[in-house]
């Protein structure tokens, strides 16, 4: 398969996970950086490229990340995240399935 065959089908799941992401503005995340730094903060914003933003941050790990200690906002940009770590009560994952099912469906009668 040609990699441009694949950019619907990947700009559909951006479009469902950014969607999810803006549902959870104001709600406390971890984001899990591929520098292995781990940031919690309540998410302020996130756009198209899922780059967030976060407000009153802390690192899980302040000995190993000193200088981040005064650090109170930051914006992080989406292709450095490794993983999102939701609250559990937030994520309604049949939600997700039905969401991801049916934008499946959709790319595969195309």
């Amino acid at each position: 398969m040609i990699l441009w065959d694949l950019l619907p089908l990947l700009r559909c799941q951006l479009k469902l996970f950014y969607s999810f992401f803006k549902s959870l503005v104001g709600k406390d995340v971890v984001v899990e950086l591929k520098n292995d730094l781990s940031i919690c903060g309540t998410l302020h914003s996130v756009d198209q490229f899922l780059n967030i933003k976060l407000t009153d941050i802390s690192v899980t790990d302040p000995d190993k990340y000193p200088h981040m200690l005064s650090v109170k906002n930051c914006f992080i940009r989406g292709s450095v995240v490794r993983y999102v770590q939701l609250p559990a009560d937030e994520c309604d994952t049949q939600l997700l399935q039905d969401a991801a099912r049916k934008e499946a469906a959709q790319n595969k009668s195309r």
